[in-house]
């Protein structure tokens, strides 16, 4: 296995910057996720403060709007959890180049999401974002510099 990961840049050597941009990223979500775990992101509420503050301005549908603020708000511990996971998940799926598509379909989705929550002042980073996250998917980024070459050389498929 470790051969195939050095092996990697050999015959994916053209996703070399791409792989680099993907570990870059990898761990800039385990920094963000580490402050959020040191910091006090599970003990108060500042998931259900930015939903009663940018959701009624937000672009988000109606039934969108209904079930954060009925749902997610009242449950902000939980939706805590989740985030601080989700945002474990994709740093290290990121770093070790494992399961980098499904997961970036995750990050994708998770970074939709972070859209219509935020406010304005971050518009234009996180739509990067999630270009950068649909691009991962499809390019199969882990695929130079990580695991997911070993798994595609075997058993090719649509996940690696």
């Amino acid at each position: 296995m470790i051969v195939a990961f050095f092996e990697s840049v050999k015959y994916s050597g053209h996703l070399l910057p791409i792989s680099f941009l993907r570990i870059f990223l990898g761990y800039y979500y385990l920094q963000d996720a580490i402050l959020k775990f040191k910091g006090d992101f599970l003990i108060r509420p500042r998931i259900a403060e930015l939903i009663s503050e940018n959701l009624p301005v937000s672009q988000a549908p109606e039934w969108y709007k209904w079930i954060f603020s009925t749902f997610m708000v009242t449950h902000w511990q939980g939706l805590a959890f989740i985030f601080l996971g989700i945002q474990l998940a994709i740093a290290i799926s990121y770093i070790v180049g494992y399961v980098v598509r499904p997961v970036a379909l995750l990050a994708a989705l998770f970074t939709f999401q972070m859209l219509y929550l935020s406010g304005t002042q971050s518009q234009d980073l996180l739509k990067v974002l999630l270009a950068t996250h649909i691009a991962f998917a499809w390019l199969g980024a882990g695929r130079c510099l990580g695991f997911d070459y070993y798994f595609f050389k075997r058993v090719r498929g649509f996940w690696w």
